[in-house]
Parts: structure tokens; C-alpha cells; sequence
């Protein structure tokens, strides 16, 4: 060490620092560095002969008591910012009245920031809606710009409409005839109602067929179908599909026989 000579060390047998400014405890009388010098914190067993001090307010002198090992000027500057009653204190405490809505951020501004989802008061440093965890920021109602976009995002679906609604007709149609006759709980008569196989089969057939014959072959189906039901562009496309798929069935059935036909011929022998 260069100066050895220099300083003295901590009293506090837990500390014994070097400390070139030390403190000198006017009641033990012992040497104490910067941390241990209060009598709180070096435990000092003479300090109950000495006269606790009270800081007086300098505005409005009234008696800030505390705790003994809290600085006095801390207690006044404490004062002066919550309890103080003077003139002075009460004009400082208004111009910095926009206090901040979060909770457990003290911070007053001169200026008030206020959120245009929620309208409360911020701080700078929570004026974002994600700062302050901002609960109706999904909420917020659409701009010009937002209602725009959105018209023109209805526009381009319905002029997609009936693209979508083909697409989604020949997706019911191959998954019926893939298997959807495997779906247990399906009643076909909450579709066709009460009419029979060969009344919807003739309606799917007018059906498909109207739109390449043209006016005559549409008025020609509405005076077939008059005492028919009217129904929907999906029912009338399920029971097409329906008709179909029975078509199929049936030709699987006649070849199945044949096929049945022919072996029991081969298997006959003569006795």
C-alpha cells in the first residue's frame, strides 16, 4: 500500500474497511466508514442517551416525524410533495396533477397522454397501448382507411361468390359418392321430403338440364315439376348426387348376379 498511514479502519467488526473520510460517532466515539456511521446500522448501544431530532418543514413548519435511521431530507422532500399545506407546495403539487393510471408507477407529468382506446392517463413511459397493457386496443373502431379496406374486401368476395359456391358443390359431390353413404345418423328425407326416388331423380335431371337447354327446356321443367316441391340449389345438387350414386349401385348389383349366375353353371356336374 502507498499510504499506509492514511485512513482508519471500520469499527464494524463485519465490515473493517479502509476508509480515508471516516466518521466518528458522537455517542460511542468509535470510527465508522460511510455504510456503518448511523447508529441504527452500526448497532450503537449508547444512542438511546442521545436527543432524537425532528425536522420542521421549512413551509409551512410543522414536525416531520419518521423513522430514526431516515435522513431528515428525505422526510421533507417527502412532505413538501404529499402533506405540505403552504401556498408554494400546493401550486407546485397542482401544475403536475396528470398522475399515471398504472398501477404502482408514481410518475405526474405536466402534460396529460391520453389513450385513445381506453381515455386514461398515462406516463411517457406507458403511453403505448402495450405499456399499459391497454384492454380495449382490439376494439378500437375503424379509420376512414379501416373502412375502406373493408369494403373493398367485401366487394372482391361476392364477385368470388360464385366461384366458391361451385367449388363447394363438387366437394359435396365427391365426398357423398366416396363415402358418405357410410354416414350412420343421415336421413335423406330431411332433403327431399316425402317424395319418392323417382320424383327426385326426374328434379335432379330437369335440374342439370336447364342450364344448357335455354328458356324452352326451364319451361318445359316448370310445367313437369308443377305439382313437385321447389327447393334449394344444395337439395336439388344432393339429390342429383343421390341419384347418381343409386345408378351405380344397381349396375353393381346386375353384374354382381351375372357374375354369380356364371360360376353356379360351371360348378354343375353330372351325375
Amino acid at each position: 500500500m502507498e499510504f499506509p498511514s492514511l485512513g482508519q479502519h471500520c469499527s464494524e467488526p463485519s465490515c473493517r474497511q479502509l476508509d480515508f473520510l471516516p466518521v466518528n460517532c458522537d455517542s460511542c466515539k468509535n470510527t465508522f466508514c460511510m455504510d456503518h456511521y448511523s447508529y441504527v446500522r452500526h448497532n450503537c448501544p449508547t444512542s438511546f442517551t442521545k436527543n432524537v431530532q425532528v425536522p420542521v418543514c421549512p413551509l409551512c413548519n410543522t414536525l416531520i416525524p419518521g423513522k430514526v435511521d431516515e435522513l431528515p431530507d428525505i422526510r421533507v422532500s417527502r412532505h413538501i410533495d404529499a402533506d405540505c399545506k403552504s401556498d408554494r407546495a400546493v401550486s407546485r403539487r397542482k401544475v403536475y396533477a396528470n398522475k399515471c393510471s398504472v398501477k404502482g408507477c408514481k410518475q405526474k407529468g405536466l402534460v396529460p397522454v391520453v389513450c385513445d382506446n381506453c381515455a386514461q392517463n398515462y406516463c411517457l413511459r406507458h403511453r403505448h397501448p402495450l405499456d399499459h397493457t391497454c384492454t380495449k386496443a382490439d376494439t378500437k373502431p375503424l379509420g376512414k382507411a379501416g373502412i375502406a379496406a373493408a369494403m373493398r374486401n367485401q366487394r372482391t368476395t361476392e364477385t368470388k361468390g360464385g366461384k366458391s359456391l361451385m367449388t363447394s358443390v363438387s366437394n359435396g359431390f365427391n365426398n357423398f359418392v366416396g363415402g358418405g353413404r357410410s354416414h350412420a345418423g343421415y336421413t335423406p328425407t330431411s332433403v327431399q321430403g316425402n317424395i319418392s326416388e323417382d320424383a327426385a331423380l326426374q328434379l335432379a335431371l330437369q335440374a342439370s338440364m336447364s342450364d344448357s337447354t335455354g328458356n324452352s327446356a326451364r319451361a318445359a321443367s316448370n310445367a313437369t315439376s308443377s305439382s313437385i316441391p321447389q327447393f334449394s340449389q344444395e337439395q336439388e345438387d344432393f339429390l342429383l348426387a343421390k341419384a347418381i350414386a343409386e345408378s351405380e349401385r344397381e349396375a353393381q348389383a346386375v353384374g354382381n348376379g351375372s357374375n354369380g349366375n356364371q360360376r353356379r353353371g360351371n360348378n354343375c356336374q353330372i351325375t
